[in-house]
């Protein structure tokens, strides 16, 4: 399973930009998303972004992967209900809106 990682643009060099998020700071590939600039937030998969999102989407996506590292490690606090809207509780029109942002209303 590859999960995608919410990280915030620290530096920009052609092509690249120092990310930062969970804990880690890494070279991320920008050519698949264009530009950025310092304090942009970008979803990372192996090294590359892959999406630009907003900082709510970024808090979202973090709680989401604390929850599933606290699953994996037993913790009664993955039981715990999540601090974000799960797609289940989300209507059709929100749903959209986050597989293509670009058709957004």
């Amino acid at each position: 399973m590859c999960m995608g990682i919410p990280m915030q643009v620290q530096a920009i060099e052609p092509g690249f930009a120092q990310c930062r998020g969970r804990g880690e700071t890494r070279r991320v590939m920008t050519a698949l998303i264009g530009d950025v600039a310092a304090g942009d937030w970008v979803l990372v998969f192996k090294d590359a972004a892959v999406e630009r999102i907003d900082a709510t989407r970024a808090a979202e996506v973090d709680a989401a992967l604390d929850l599933v590292a606290a699953a994996l490690a037993g913790s009664p606090a993955a039981h715990a209900a999540p601090r974000f809207a799960l797609p289940s509780a989300l209507s059709a029109d929100r749903i959209a809106a986050l597989v293509n942002p670009q058709e957004a209303t």
